[in-house]
């Protein structure tokens, strides 16, 4: 088992004892998540690094609901939407500060030679890999555009 796949089991234990209803709630989805994805397909183990994605990825749609619920004005709703990403936000690496993310994307830059929108693509896929998981998608694409975009 992995290492990040046991602290998370441990936690659940934790929250269960504590009697944290909405911690247990939301690590029992994701553990649950975790479970879906190591049986799709070949089954095998999900190591660290796939377990970060899945945690990416239920942060995503977290966030997404969120915004849907606060624009249908389900406050309460947006709410616990934000409280689950926050517990999953636990589990994430540091994410990186702007300053960080910035020279991050320069150096890509400077690596592949991208000077125009037309490589977006190819800086996009390096820059991520380069981020590993320490910033999200959304935020990572905006950065890159602007300094192609200029």
């Amino acid at each position: 088992m992995s290492e990040l796949k046991a602290t998370i089991r441990a936690d659940l234990k934790e929250a269960m004892k504590a009697k944290e209803k909405e911690r247990t709630g939301t690590l029992r989805m994701l553990l649950a998540a975790i479970q879906t994805a190591e049986t799709e397909g070949a089954k095998h183990e999900a190591g660290d690094e796939e377990i970060l994605k899945i945690i990416a990825r239920e942060i995503k749609k977290r966030r997404e609901s969120a915004e849907i619920y606060s624009t249908n004005g389900r406050e309460e709703l947006a709410a616990q939407e934000l409280a689950e990403a926050e517990i999953l936000e636990v589990y994430q690496p540091k994410q990186l500060s702007d300053e960080e993310l910035s020279s991050l994307i320069d150096a890509t830059l400077a690596d592949l030679g991208a000077s125009d929108m037309s490589q977006m693509g190819a800086v996009m896929k390096e820059a991520t890999a380069r981020a590993a998981g320490r910033a999200d998608g959304k935020r990572l694409s905006a950065a890159v555009r602007a300094r192609l975009g200029s």
